[in-house]
């Protein structure tokens, strides 16, 4: 969380665990020149429209997939977060199931023991 102050300082809180990720593109937006409407005709103007626009697509493009390697990043650390996880539980499972078995025998041993009385 960011924290607006008096001074105009941004503070960010250090109680949240999210990654932030934001670009930023400045420009005139536009890809005309002032070289005179008489030297530039109707189809090199159509043509530097369609580039501009493919420019921004593909900085649209380059954007998505800047975030989504960011998501799969994120994704892939919190399957294998989980996965560890997953496998020690088992192994702890596992032994409290041993110890369990061990216990059990023990028990009956004892509880099938034939004592003499002397």
């Amino acid at each position: 969380a960011v924290v607006s102050t008096q001074s105009r300082e941004a503070v960010v809180s250090t109680q949240s665990t999210g990654v932030i990720m934001f670009s930023m593109d400045i420009g005139d937006g536009s890809a005309k020149e002032d070289m005179g409407a008489d030297s530039i005709d109707k189809d090199h103007d159509k043509l530097a429209e369609q580039l501009t626009e493919l420019r921004s697509r593909l900085v649209g493009v380059k954007h998505d997939q800047e975030y989504m390697e960011v998501r799969d990043r994120t994704h892939s650390m919190i399957n294998n977060s989980t996965n560890n996880r997953v496998v020690w539980w088992a192994f702890f499972e596992a032994l409290v199931l041993l110890a369990m078995s061990l216990g059990q025998i023990y028990y009956l041993k004892r509880f099938f023991e034939v004592r003499r009385v002397v």
